[in-house]
């Protein structure tokens, strides 16, 4: 079997580009995969013509050679935008295996180790009256683990952190007295925080109130995650900007997180995905994979998840209280099913999921951007 053409597919799914890629190969059996850098699109697009230039004519059953030389064949190797690209090759490289051997991906990697996946659900509602609702509309529908989002996440010109903190900590107790001890509980500050203003978060809860931060600071300096752990109790999920498992490295060796938001569409696809749940199980630290695409991206991190031992729950964004149109059925007409709080592990060859070709080719490329986010003095800030 040969890959014979590598075609790239840029599209708006509900309000964010997702860059789909289809890998076709002269048997007739074609591989989808999905490139995790929303929003810059257009230059992993960039990479992927590079890369196409060699690809075309290879053995697409050769994934883990082939990934070394993605990864090898530039001096100036690494870095998102490669490793988004190769993570979309990576995966359709799989989806091809799978359906040339007739098992699913999840038999690539070792066999199924559980037949359902928990997800955990998003309270998109500020801090408010509204959250708690919403939470308990949640637990309701039997969801066991449950992310909130902090004072000011909506936001589309201005955030300051202090007044964010100020704000949430105090809902998040109440979110915690609302709710009971059984469910997990946790708060996405989508790396919008400094040291000291997450610490001062993290004081302002009695210890117990969350089961976990997520992505409290950025991540370039692990050191700074060293002095977060020294003042906080709180369990830290992430790692879903990590573009290899050198990245992850200080993280994991240091036993500095908890939970590992790997992004299977950005860390190098199931060639490297793998290698950091293995190092991962080593160190006790739970896979919680950073989700926020679409179906191509669901299916990839389901048989993930259905692959390790070290796994606690799969982001979901699609729930009784959130419904972003990342799963449009016109454009996925097959997809991996959500029953409940869990997505069922597919059993089909392949991925499990696929694409209506015809229709993303009728659409036309849209340039999305996240707002643009300033402090009260005028200076630039995370989004």
């Amino acid at each position: 079997m040969k890959i014979t053409a590598i075609h790239c597919f840029p599209i708006l799914v509900g309000w964010r580009n997702q860059l789909l890629i289809k890998v076709e190969t002269d048997e007739g059996i074609y591989g989808w995969g999905e490139s995790g850098l929303s929003g810059r699109e257009r230059a992993v697009m960039g990479a992927i013509d590079h890369y196409r230039e060699f690809l075309i004519g290879r053995d697409p059953m050769q994934a883990g050679a082939l990934w070394q030389e993605l990864y090898r064949s530039q001096y100036f190797e690494g870095g998102r935008v490669l490793s988004a690209a190769i993570s979309a090759i990576d995966i359709a490289l799989y989806d091809i295996k799978g359906k040339a051997l007739g098992v699913p991906v999840y038999q690539l990697l070792g066999g199924k180790q559980r037949d359902r996946v928990p997800a955990f659900a998003t309270a998109p509602a500020e801090p408010g009256p509204e959250m708690i609702e919403q939470a308990k509309q949640l637990q309701d529908a039997g969801w066991s683990c449950i992310r909130f989002v902090p004072a000011g996440q909506h936001a589309t010109n201005r955030f300051e952190p202090r007044e964010s903190i100020a704000k949430t900590a105090p809902w998040m107790v109440r979110a915690r007295e609302e709710l009971g001890p059984e469910v997990a509980l946790g708060i996405d500050y989508h790396h919008r925080l400094s040291v000291a203003e997450a610490a001062a978060f993290c004081q302002r809860m009695p210890s117990g109130t969350l089961d976990f931060i997520e992505e409290p600071i950025r991540d370039e300096t692990p050191s700074a995650y060293e002095s977060l752990r020294q003042l906080t109790d709180v369990p830290f999920a992430i790692g879903e900007e990590f573009s290899s498992k050198w990245q992850f490295l200080p993280y994991i060796e240091g036993n500095l997180h908890q939970f590992n938001r790997i992004d299977i569409c950005n860390v190098g696809g199931f060639t490297e995905a793998m290698k950091v749940a293995g190092w991962s199980e080593a160190h006790y630290v739970d896979l919680m994979p950073h989700n926020p695409l679409g179906p191509i991206c669901t299916a990839a991190s389901v048989h993930l998840a259905a692959s390790v031992p070290n796994f606690a729950w799969l982001e979901c964004r699609s729930s009784p209280v959130e419904q972003l149109g990342f799963d449009n059925t016109e454009i996925f007409p097959v997809q991996v099913s959500l029953q409940g709080s869990d997505y069922v592990v597919p059993n089909v060859p392949g991925l499990g999921a696929d694409v209506d070709e015809n229709y993303v080719r009728s659409l036309s490329f849209r340039f999305s951007e996240p707002p643009h986010l300033r402090r009260r003095d005028g200076s630039y800030t995370n989004w």
